[in-house]
């Protein structure tokens, strides 16, 4: 029994015990309820990627798998990334008695439906959906907690993420007449512009791929639901760089990053997280707004087409505000999203510095994401800190009666939902 309408029900029953005549047959035993649940389906961003202590997944074949070792093919089910830390574990959810965590980092609309390993780079785990049906034989769905849409057949929220700290760091190492050459071939050495990361004939595309296969999501709900009666939050994402540096990250040794070959600055904000030319800062936030302009308009277009469904839009797009990786001298530390971070080979050792590499070492440590990509998967995503943030915001959005809302963290840390 849904915990968002059972009291109002409760009083309908009521009234209607009232009603019933003296002659009435007597009422057959009721079935036992099910236990309530909150489900999280979909990405990165509701897996918990970036909030640690990792727990293991059922492949596609039902074993589970834990930590498999950092030179392991990262189609492994484990690199789904489901941490005990996500947002879904540290919402207050009165009324839930169990919470089942489905998401998949790098999850994209196609694996709500199918099996993400049937597809290129997918994982080796199970259609989300199948994940779903079983948790609805044994529970009584009340929440889902869906964050859908940064990854799609168009573009990727990793893609997008290297290809923009890849060029800093590039611009950084090598000067316009050098070699510069990752797996793949030469990098580009300029500011990420807003075609770079997705033009509007992509997000075209995504909207409707990630309405596709949300609305199968919708239908099955109604179809496998024990009473039928659930909240879907659709959530968007949040940027993990602000809108600017602080002043401290803009300039070392006299160059800034609209200069050739600018090693120490390229290894300062690199160390602090952010290892991003600061013309690529808007371009990038105008994409994150994009990805919750999508994530609206789905929610608008199948509240349409289920209009008896619960189906709330989260914002999140403020909830970091103030607390964003070089907003604030001290980055990473007072941060609540996690750097960049890469490792030179699969040796789970984070390099923490790039002072004193020089650009045959960049290149090295770079080709390791490409080829071992959970070796740096984490990177830019909401740590530990950040996934508790997103939990508050969560539990606004399953306790209002709005069906848009808004998730804002003031400067003093305090979080609100409106």
């Amino acid at each position: 029994m849904s915990v968002f309408r059972r009291s109002a029900l409760a009083a309908a029953l009521a009234l209607a015990t009232v009603a019933l005549p003296a002659a009435a047959a007597p009422a057959q035993p009721a079935a036992a309820a099910l236990p309530t649940a909150a489900v999280a389906l979909g990405d990165s961003f509701i897996s918990g990627e970036g909030a640690g202590a990792y727990a293991p997944v059922a492949d596609v074949n039902g074993v589970s798998q834990g930590f498999p070792g950092w030179s392991a093919a990262n189609a492994n089910a484990y690199f789904c990334h489901r941490s005990p830390n996500a947002s879904l574990f540290q919402a207050d959810l009165p009324g839930i008695s169990a919470r089942f965590n489905l998401a998949c980092s790098g999850g994209q609309p196609y694996d709500i439906a199918n099996a993400s390993a049937t597809r290129t780079k997918g994982r080796q785990v199970a259609a989300q959906l199948d994940q779903l049906r079983s948790v609805a034989r044994t529970h009584d769905i009340d929440l889902v907690l869906v964050g859908l849409g940064s990854n799609n057949s168009s573009f990727t929220f990793g893609s997008v993420a290297e290809k923009c700290a890849n060029r800093f760091i590039a611009d950084a190492w090598t000067g316009w007449w050098e070699f510069w050459a990752y797996l793949g071939g030469p990098v580009e050495q300029k500011p990420c512009t807003d075609a770079d990361l997705g033009t509007a004939a992509q997000f075209t595309a995504a909207t409707a791929e990630t309405t596709a296969a949300l609305r199968q999501l919708l239908t099955t709900l109604d179809q496998i639901d024990a009473d039928g009666q659930h909240r879907v939050v659709f959530q968007d994402y949040t940027n993990p760089l602000p809108f600017e540096l602080d002043q401290s990250y803009w300039t070392e040794d006299s160059r800034d990053d609209t200069r050739d070959k600018f090693r120490a600055l390229g290894a300062e904000r690199y160390a602090a997280g952010c290892p991003i030319h600061r013309a690529s800062l808007a371009p990038g936030h105008r994409f994150s707004q994009g990805l919750g302009t999508l994530v609206s308009s789905v929610r608008g277009t199948l509240a349409g087409e289920f209009p008896q469904d619960d189906l709330v839009y989260l914002n999140v797009q403020r909830a970091f505000d103030g607390a964003r990786l070089c907003e604030s001298t001290g980055s990473p530390g007072n941060a609540v999203a996690t750097p960049i971070r890469l490792m030179d080979g699969p040796s789970g050792t984070f390099v923490t510095s790039l002072s004193g590499y020089d650009k045959l070492d960049i290149q090295r440590i770079a080709n390791a994401c490409g080829t071992y990509f959970q070796t740096c998967q984490e990177s830019w995503h909401p740590n530990a800190a950040g996934h508790k943030v997103l939990g508050r915001c969560l539990a606004g959005a399953a306790a209002t009666g709005a069906r848009t809302v808004s998730c804002v963290r003031a400067p003093d840390g305090t979080v609100s939902v409106s």
